[in-house]
């Protein structure tokens, strides 16, 4: 049995193909990876809310999955869109990484609580841009699109005074050592599914090659955790350019979810929480989406996808 494995072709994107290939094999399964491009990675000079959100980084994978010409496809889990196509399912969660927003710099003294107007700090994405506004209005950020390598080299070279990026890139890349601040995830709450691995297959993927993968791929905890935020997301119609945090932790077996939507401009944020089973995961996700939706969500992500 050979297990055909869908990735772009970053390195961390190569990274996390070739970690799932290592889970097989320790279980005795062969693997081939298939490097594919993505309309992402493609498109490099314009901000991910001016492309369209909708299988940014996904769609091209996911073409092939339905052709069968790959088995599964490797993601980040924050890139996979809020609702699948027909013929399309999530099989297995990988145990998540350390799921903070972390400050990357050359200057190992930088604290984000010292900036002030004359500082840059990059970033590609919508929610941290919008935190940035709101709990640190007196820093400035900037678009910071590209690959890990190419904001890294754009930080050394200058454009910006530091990055703000997850935790899981830099320290799978090996940026570690360039962190001089974590946020914490009660202020700079992630993006849904940010830190762990998603496997997507083929509704009709051979049925011994999914036992195969749940088996020796999937993380119980971690999918209980993303199928509760990934219910928020979905129930909100969310996208990767949409402001939307949530985050999810496992006790026993209770689920907690903190999520909310922040306002482009950082002025409204609204964040709630809820507790349940994790046998009711998706329920949590669902009825946290209508408490935030009730709330004001609803007249925020309108405004949202109007500025969009």
């Amino acid at each position: 049995m050979t297990i055909r494995i869908g990735t772009r072709g970053s390195k961390l994107a190569l990274w996390q193909a070739k970690h799932i290939a290592a889970l097989l094999k320790k279980g005795g399964i062969a693997s081939e990876i298939i490097t594919i491009e993505t309309k992402g990675d493609k498109i490099l000079d314009k901000s991910l809310s001016k492309i369209g959100s909708k299988g940014l980084f996904t769609a091209e994978l996911e073409e092939q999955l339905l052709e069968k010409k790959i088995d599964i496809a490797v993601h980040s889990a924050k890139d996979v869109q809020s609702s699948l196509g027909k013929g399309l399912a999530l099989i297995a969660f990988d145990e998540r990484e350390k799921p903070h927003d972390v400050v990357i710099s050359y200057n190992t003294d930088t604290r984000m609580a010292d900036f002030d107007r004359s500082f840059v700090v990059g970033t590609s994405s919508t929610r941290r841009s919008a935190m940035l506004k709101h709990y640190y209005p007196n820093v400035r950020s900037a678009e910071a699109r590209g690959n890990l390598q190419t904001r890294m080299k754009k930080l050394e070279e200058g454009y910006y005074d530091a990055l703000i990026l997850a935790y899981a890139g830099v320290h799978r890349m090996n940026y570690g050592e360039y962190i001089v601040e974590e946020l914490p995830l009660n202020i700079f709450t992630p993006a849904v599914g940010q830190g762990a691995i998603a496997i997507e297959a083929s509704t009709k993927l051979d049925s011994k090659k999914y036992e195969q993968i749940r088996q020796l791929v999937n993380h119980p905890q971690t999918e209980a955790c993303l199928k509760a935020e990934r219910s928020l997301l979905r129930k909100l119609e969310g996208g990767c350019s949409v402001p939307i945090f949530g985050y999810a932790t496992l006790q026993k077996d209770q689920v907690t979810l903190e999520a909310g939507i922040i306002s482009l401009d950082g002025t409204q944020i609204l964040r709630r929480s809820l507790s349940g089973a994790a046998a009711d995961a998706e329920k949590i996700g669902q009825t946290l989406a209508e408490e935030l939706l009730a709330d004001g969500g609803k007249k925020m992500l309108e405004e949202i996808r109007k500025a969009l």
